[in-house]
């Protein structure tokens, strides 16, 4: 299922965001194949599903694939963009799709409020707290010093195929981390 934000006339994907989540991932922006086919991390060289599977973030008996997003939130797991909209690749973005859409990514992960956001990428949470938060940060993968609403924020390898810098198993393996804040959150909210 694809929506089409006003004006622009172009897919793009929907929000699959709730109250009471445990993490919700923030992609840069939907890929053009992705919002086409109204799923997140559609493509077959992308390596989200593939890690975030081996990461054991949920105690699945299958892997995950495009399209389980849909039932996610049950599961306390969340996604939406920094920007809404699609492109190619993220680099065709231009500074005003930043200014436009991270203030209403920030709102929305504000009203939401999970106990992590996971931003894929460094790029995007840079861009994410430049024009939302109005910090120009310098981020390192894990996690962040800043809040969102008083959450945690996490940064983890971009999965794309494009960011070859890291493997599958590297890309896993900070997801399993991601997933030891969440236990450690949990716990620690839970007394």
């Amino acid at each position: 299922m694809t929506t089409v934000h006003p004006g622009d006339g172009d897919p793009t994907l929907p929000d699959h965001l709730c109250g009471g989540l445990d993490i919700v991932f923030v992609g840069i922006n939907p890929g053009a194949y992705s919002a086409s086919v109204g799923k997140y991390f559609a493509t077959s060289s992308n390596r989200f599903w593939r890690a975030f599977s081996r990461s054991g973030i949920l105690d699945m008996n299958r892997d995950l694939i495009p399209g389980d997003e849909a039932w996610l939130n049950d599961a306390g797991v969340g996604f939406t963009d920094v920007v809404k909209r699609a492109s190619a690749s993220a680099s065709n973005l231009k500074a005003a799709d930043y200014r436009y859409w991270a203030p209403r990514t920030l709102r929305k992960l504000e009203e939401h409020a999970p106990l992590v956001v996971c931003f894929n990428g460094l790029t995007g949470y840079q861009a994410f707290a430049r024009y939302s938060l109005e910090l120009r940060l310098k981020p390192k993968l894990g996690e962040q010093a800043e809040r969102i609403g008083g959450n945690h924020v996490f940064v983890a390898p971009n999965p794309s195929a494009a960011n070859a810098a890291f493997s599958l198993d590297v890309i896993a393996g900070w997801y399993r981390k991601l997933g030891e804040l969440r236990d450690t959150l949990k716990t620690d909210r839970s007394g």
